[in-house]
C-alpha cells in the first residue's frame, strides 16, 4: 500500500473511531487544541494528517497511533505481564494492552465472605471461573458460579460478584463500554441432531 493510499484512509478512519466513542468535534478540539475546522478537514480529507495533528487525537481518543493511521500490525502479539492493580480488596491482572474499548483481566479474589452491594453502570461484562467459587448477583438472581463456567451481563442491570467465602477464587473478566460484547462460541449440532 502507497503512502497516499495510507494517508487517504485516515481521514474516515478518524470519523469512524470519533463515532464510536460518541464524541463531538467540538470536544475533541476542547480535548486536542485543534481547532473545529482543522479535525473536520482532517476528516474529510482535504487536511493532510500530519504527526503534530494526529499524536493529540490518538490521545485523546485513547487509542495507538497505529490504529489512526491503519498500520499493519507488526512485532510479537504477546501481551506482556502488566503490573497487578491492588482495587477493593482483590488483585487485578490486565491482560489487554490497549486502552479503551474491551478490557481483561485475570482477577484474583481472596477467600472472605462479604455482604453484596449492586451497583449499576454503562457496559457488558463476562465472567468466566478460572479456579475456586465465584457468587455473583446479578438482579434478583444470586448464583454460585464454579470452575470451568462462565456469565454474562449487561452492567446496568444491578450486580456484585466476589468470594463465597469457603475459599479463594480467580476468575477472568471482560469488560466492555455499552454496545461491544463478548460472544461464546458454541460448538454448532451435526446435521443428524446429535
Amino acid at each position: 500500500m502507497s503512502t497516499d493510499e495510507v494517508l487517504a484512509g485516515v481521514g474516515p478512519r478518524l470519523r469512524r473511531i470519533r463515532k464510536e466513542k460518541e464524541v463531538t468535534l467540538a470536544a475533541l478540539s476542547e480535548a486536542t487544541g485543534i481547532s473545529v475546522s482543522t479535525l473536520s478537514r482532517l476528516e474529510s480529507g482535504r487536511r493532510k494528517p500530519s504527526l503534530e495533528l494526529l499524536l493529540p487525537i490518538a490521545q485523546a481518543h485513547q487509542v495507538p497511533l497505529d490504529e489512526l493511521v491503519g498500520a499493519p500490525q507488526v512485532g510479537d502479539p504477546r501481551v506482556r505481564p502488566a503490573k497487578p492493580i491492588e482495587r477493593y480488596g482483590r488483585t487485578m491482572i490486565p491482560l489487554t494492552r490497549q486502552p479503551g474499548g474491551l478490557q481483561a483481566y485475570k482477577i484474583i479474589e481472596p477467600k472472605r465472605r462479604l455482604d453484596p452491594t449492586p451497583q449499576t453502570h454503562e457496559g457488558y461484562e463476562w465472567l468466566y471461573v478460572l479456579a475456586g467459587k465465584l457468587r455473583l448477583v446479578l438482579g434478583e438472581h444470586d448464583v454460585v458460579l464454579t470452575s470451568g463456567e462462565a456469565a454474562e451481563f449487561d452492567t446496568r442491570v444491578p450486580h456484585w460478584f466476589g468470594s463465597t467465602g469457603e475459599g479463594p477464587v480467580e476468575f477472568l473478566s471482560l469488560f466492555g463500554p455499552q454496545g461491544e460484547r463478548m460472544h461464546v462460541r458454541a460448538r454448532p449440532k451435526n446435521a443428524s441432531g446429535g
